[in-house]
């Protein structure tokens, strides 16, 4: 932490997974990326610090920005590349001129967690209105995941999806939660929920003070 500045997430993606990346290239206003490339996701408080870290990041190596997003309370950047050393790079370089190690972010917590059998088909359609990835069937296993900080939820997915042969319906990795919603078989679904929950505790940070 610097000054009134905060990392509420830093969170580097070695290898993005096909579904996910094709939710943040189909979601994002800025260069969509690829599965395979190397991301890393940087959430700033105040909002208006991430524009000073990307700024850093792309001046200091070859990456690409898929988001830029200002919100209510905070700020998120997103970058990727097709070389881990490039994202790595800049993303030390956001570090340094922040004056910040990778453990002075904001450790994740989850906050809460749902697992459902055989979804109803009325929920199925209700979810399916808003949902931006694969469409929810209606007999399928459903776990949602609400994360705080929000970006850490894009790791959660692609952990996830990394993990087990499932569908991600949706990630939301803006706001003061970040919400993960993934389908499958139950045993599929029950091993993706359970590499997410990991990768999330595996994280080292600082704990955030409740409000």
């Amino acid at each position: 932490m610097t000054g009134t500045a905060t990392l509420r997430t830093y969170a580097f993606i070695d290898r993005m997974q096909p579904q996910c990346a094709a939710h943040v290239a189909a979601t994002s206003p800025g260069d969509p990326p690829l599965a395979g490339m190397s991301e890393l996701f940087v959430e700033m408080a105040p909002g208006n610090e991430v524009f000073r870290a990307a700024d850093i990041a792309l001046k200091s190596s070859s990456v690409r920005p898929a988001l830029q997003i200002i919100e209510r309370e905070f700020g998120l950047l997103e970058i990727h590349s097709e070389h881990q050393a490039d994202v790595l790079a800049a993303g030390e370089a956001v570090l340094d001129a922040l004056g910040m190690k990778e453990t002075d972010r904001i450790k994740p917590v989850v906050a809460s967690t749902q697992f459902i059998t055989n979804v109803h088909g009325y929920q199925a359609q209700l979810l399916n209105k808003w949902r931006k990835g694969t469409l929810l069937m209606p007999g399928s296993s459903l776990f949602v995941m609400e994360v705080s900080p929000a970006a850490y939820v894009a790791l959660a997915a692609n952990e996830a999806e990394k993990a087990a042969d499932i569908d991600v319906i949706e990630i939301r990795a803006v706001g003061r939660f970040g919400r993960l919603f993934l389908a499958g078989s139950e045993s599929e679904v029950a091993t993706a929920r359970d590499a997410a929950v990991a990768a999330l505790e595996s994280l080292e940070g600082i704990e955030e003070a409740r409000r």
